[in-house]
């Protein structure tokens, strides 16, 4: 459980970071990043697995990089359903996004004194 809370602290410590940055990602405050940090689990949780498993040729052939446009189109879905979480660029912010949101977390867990999970 206290995993889970880390987890999602971090993610929304992070989408704060990249509200920051110029690259076309918006959100309101700390408690849309909040909520925006839920929504993604969530979505990562229930959509993504599936979106994996019919997108799994294309990643094949791609080798892999596919994975970063489930990820940008699962981005793009918790920005359109938190208000206050916006993209600005559509979809190329959410790819750039769910990209930095990726290294960003990295960073943050590799400077954690424990791990989550």
């Amino acid at each position: 459980m206290v995993a889970l809370l880390i987890t999602w602290l971090v993610t929304a410590v992070s989408l704060l970071i990249i509200s920051k940055l110029r690259i076309g990602v918006e959100i309101d405050s700390f408690g849309k990043a909040l909520l925006s940090a839920v929504v993604f689990g969530i979505l990562n949780a229930l959509i993504r697995p599936v979106l994996a498993f019919f997108a799994f040729p294309l990643t094949i052939i791609t080798f892999g990089l596919f994975a970063l446009v489930i990820n940008a189109i699962i981005f793009g879905l918790a920005a359109a359903l938190v208000p206050g979480f916006r993209l600005r660029w559509g979809f190329w912010s959410a790819l750039i996004g769910s990209f930095a949101l990726g290294v960003i977390n990295s960073i943050i867990f590799r400077i954690l004194p424990f791990t989550a999970g």
